[in-house]
């Protein structure tokens, strides 16, 4: 599948400190330790509407990652994938009576659009799941190899006890993890299966939905192994991390982990589970069931300035939950327009400290706010006409640019 451009990313003097994040699966701040290759799967869109707030902040957050670790001297192999065969994709296309791949096409299109306006460093590998199936289908006979899968009516479910790791992504207790498997796409209640929590790996196919002819049968994938097999082909073992919003530490990322785990006998499959807060609008979560949504291409088509939504969505710390205001985008807007004035004058204070205070603060579990005020402070001492270092300004702009993916 193919992603987008790649931005132009500014040379800094010096590297960056190593970068620590905090880790759903243990519950803390750690180093990322990554190889001379730093290995990041982020779980991508399911292309059935427009690019919301909550997915643009989700993608600028693990693009920042991106940017602290290539500061810090690694290559970043960067995977993510497409959810472009789901239930809401074609409960979407019988609602608008539209092709599903059509709606497919023109939603993932968008994504890039918005993705590249946002100045998001793509993947080294997209990976769609339709292009996936003949991988996934080979992934799922494995498992079933290994006594680990078993049918119910036609439909193929991985067992979840087969992995003695189960429940330590999310460390939910088993009654909150069969509710919220409930809620997000799971089928505790159906007849036939030997836990309530065992997932789909293949389903059978359905009249009137698309299927594939497979080993396993005609059918589609389920929505977990899809992930663990594009990870799994393009990443290996044992990644540095597994990200996405914060809604799918579980049941996605916690089942994912599973059935890559039992696949290779291997664990765990990520070193860190990172996972981006919600964004809330009109007093709810942005989500497209509510409609409650404040859309990239919408903002950008009106004049928006996409470093002035990128830069609002930068203000806030990607652990904590928070409401996208209109009062917000118009302090983003404001402070876009300090920074680009100051920048554009001849001179200013040393830019050396305000590098490495955004450095610093990137690098201790992505702390924005901090890397943020860093270059307010820059620009109030520069216009208040302290300094004369002829050679700040550009490295400011460079800065800003490189590490927080904002150009001024």
């Amino acid at each position: 599948m193919k992603s987008w451009p790649a931005p132009y990313i500014p040379e800094l003097p010096g590297s960056g400190p190593p970068l620590s994040l905090f880790d759903t699966g243990t519950g803390r701040i750690r180093p990322t330790e990554p190889g001379p290759t730093a290995r990041m799967y982020v779980c991508g869109i399911t292309p059935y509407d427009a690019t919301h707030m909550g997915h643009a902040f989700t993608y600028v957050v693990f693009d920042l990652i991106n940017r602290a670790w290539r500061d810090a001297g690694h290559d970043v192999h960067y995977v993510q994938n497409v959810t472009d065969i789901d239930d809401p994709l074609l409960e979407r296309a019988v609602a608008t009576g539209q092709d599903w791949q059509e709606i497919a096409l023109r939603e993932t299109a968008l994504f890039r659009e918005d993705m590249t306006d946002l100045n998001v460093i793509p993947p080294r590998d997209y990976v769609g799941a339709v292009e996936s199936i003949p991988s996934v289908a080979s992934h799922v006979e494995t498992l079933q190899s290994k006594g680990a899968v078993y049918s119910v009516d036609g439909d193929l479910y991985f067992r979840v006890r087969s992995d003695p790791q189960f429940g330590r992504v999310a460390h939910l207790d088993e009654a909150a993890m069969t509710a919220t498997f409930a809620e997000r796409g799971g089928d505790p209640d159906r007849p036939g299966k030997e836990d309530p929590l065992d997932c789909l790996v293949w389903q059978g196919a359905r009249p009137d939905e698309p299927a594939w002819d497979t080993p396993l049968g005609h059918g589609r994938p389920g929505w977990h192994i899809e992930c663990a097999a594009i990870a799994l082909d393009h990443l290996g073992m044992t990644i540095d991390v597994q990200g996405g919003g914060t809604d799918l530490a579980f049941p996605h990322h916690e089942m994912s982990a599973s059935e890559a785990q039992v696949l290779t006998d291997q664990w765990p499959f990520a070193r860190h589970y990172v996972h981006s807060a919600m964004v809330a609008w009109q007093g709810h979560k942005m989500s497209k069931s509510r409609g409650n949504l404040v859309f990239v291409s919408v903002l950008r088509r009106s004049g928006v300035d996409p470093n002035a939504i990128r830069l609002a969505l930068l203000g806030h710390h990607y652990r904590s939950d928070w409401a996208w205001t209109d009062h917000g985008l118009e302090g983003a807007v404001s402070r876009l327009e300090n920074w680009r004035a100051a920048v554009d004058s001849p001179a200013g204070p040393p830019a050396g400290p305000t590098l490495q205070r955004v450095r610093d603060a990137l690098a201790n579990d992505l702390r924005t706010p901090e890397a943020l005020d860093a270059i307010d402070d820059w620009v109030r001492a520069q216009q208040s006409g302290d300094g004369e270092d002829a050679t700040a300004p550009e490295l400011v702009r460079r800065l800003v640019d490189a590490l927080l993916g904002i150009r001024v």
